[in-house]
């Protein structure tokens, strides 16, 4: 049995236009009937939300450095009953850490080759002509048993520009599937973490029909269905992640949503539930809650609002009296005792670690993350290896308390953010991804 056919979406680097262009190619596709199934190649939280709400499926990623194969064939057998596999990858197409992971380096090309998916690259061809079909022949040749579907060429300034970077394409033997003319509208905001989320988008269904007719007006779209293909499936879901509790608050909201997917899917596959609750709203977790789990966001954003957030702090410092509580990178930070923001304003938090972060001082966090726990946590027991991936602009400024994990970078460098355990409550500065190996 194989899955759907697939291509994956990919570029020479971040910037080029390939959010955009699978967001509209997402929509087009579900638009002409198919159902569509979305993919994001490397640890990227942000754009599953937006894949779902252009091809109204579930997006999962694929993560080569820090999923084993069981796990990258029970998240790729989530594309059954799908009619097509569209995937997006990661900053460069083969962009990767030094060292391998689970199964390689983390890079884009490593989950097309492993699945068997085309890669369709999308090139800025804005201040060259021929010269681009050099980049797109780099590309293709550097890795030959690559699977090439052709290029889309963004950014395109005129019908003379278009003919030129044509005629390169054409003698180094690549095809082009689709010609995008140079258009200001055609991106996403940002902020200091990449994308907005999908759930801050002023006008996000609008944005994406908009994509989805510019793809289709300049886009072969049938020529991109045709060069889709596959490899083998994978095994069962049930090779999922298990969920660390059967009932589980889990915060949901602007301030609290990084929380990957598949981890979502493997609690719900095991009969594990959900309870969504909002601490922006000042909403409690439930109180016949196994288990509060604080993901990731942008607490920054929202201090002053969850310093005030009277219910929420009281029934959270409640829960923790007798269950446990776990957060991740900003739930970890509402945890700790104070937040400072990027003005100096202190901001009291729950209070239940020691933690202080401040973001006045802005100190980047990026990379793979390997954790050794020293104590357990929600779901796992000392002595477990972790993988997962951390991201964020905030520095330590006080965390008397003692260490969750030993933690390493990508290349096995040990490193000072340990997380933190005070009682039934932990957390880590890592997004969780998966235990090693699995």
């Amino acid at each position: 049995m194989t899955n759907p056919p697939g291509l994956l979406i990919s570029a020479p680097s971040s910037g080029t236009g390939k959010t955009t262009v699978m967001l509209g190619l997402l929509r087009a596709l579900a638009e002409d009937g198919l159902t569509v199934q979305p993919f994001k190649s490397g640890p990227d939280y942000i754009d599953p939300a937006f894949h779902r709400a252009a091809a109204g499926r579930a997006s999962f990623n694929l993560d080569s450095w820090a999923m084993g194969a069981p796990l990258l064939g029970a998240i790729a057998a989530q594309a059954k009953g799908a009619d097509i596999v569209v995937a997006e990858g990661s900053m460069g197409l083969f962009d990767g850490v030094a060292k391998p992971g689970e199964q390689g380096h983390g890079s884009s090309a490593e989950t097309a080759l492993r699945m068997g998916w085309p890669v369709v690259l999308v090139l800025d061809v804005g201040g060259q002509a021929q010269s681009a079909a050099a980049t797109a022949l780099g590309f293709r040749m550097y890795n030959p048993d690559l699977p090439f579907a052709g290029v889309i060429l963004n950014r395109c300034a005129s019908p003379r520009h278009e003919r030129l970077t044509r005629l390169g394409m054409e003698r180094a033997g690549l095809p082009v599937l689709g010609v995008l003319p140079r258009r200001g509208d055609l991106t996403l905001p940002e902020r200091h973490l990449g994308l907005i989320q999908a759930v801050e988008h002023p006008d996000l269904e609008s944005a994406i029909a908009g994509y989805a007719a510019f793809l289709r007006e300049h886009v072969d779209l049938e020529a991109i269905k045709r060069a889709a293909s596959s490899g083998p499936m994978g095994p069962s879901s049930a090779a999922l992640p298990r969920p660390p509790a059967q009932r589980i608050a889990l915060a949901r909201d602007a301030a609290f949503s990084f929380t990957y997917p598949h981890l979502l899917e493997g609690w719900r596959a095991a009969g594990a539930e959900t309870v969504p609750f909002s601490p922006l709203a000042d909403e409690a977790p439930a109180r016949d809650a196994d288990l509060v789990w604080l993901p990731g966001g942008y607490p920054e954003l929202h201090a002053g609002t969850l310093a005030a957030a009277e219910r929420f702090l009281t029934c959270l410092r409640k829960h923790a009296e007798t269950r446990p509580v776990h957060g991740e990178c900003g739930g970890y930070m509402a945890l700790g005792e104070g937040l400072i923001d990027k003005d100096g304003t202190r901001h009291r938090m729950a209070g239940l670690l020691g933690l202080v972060t401040s973001y006045e001082k802005r100190k980047f966090n990026l990379g793979y993350r390997r954790a050794e726990l020293l104590v357990d946590m929600p779901g796992f027991s000392a002595g477990t290896a972790l993988r997962g991936h951390e991201f964020h602009y905030s520095s330590i400024v006080e965390q008397p308390d003692a260490p969750l994990a030993r933690v390493f970078d990508a290349e096995g460098a040990e490193g000072p953010q340990t997380g933190s355990r005070r009682g039934h409550v932990t957390g880590t500065f890592f997004h969780l991804i998966a235990e090693a190996s699995a």
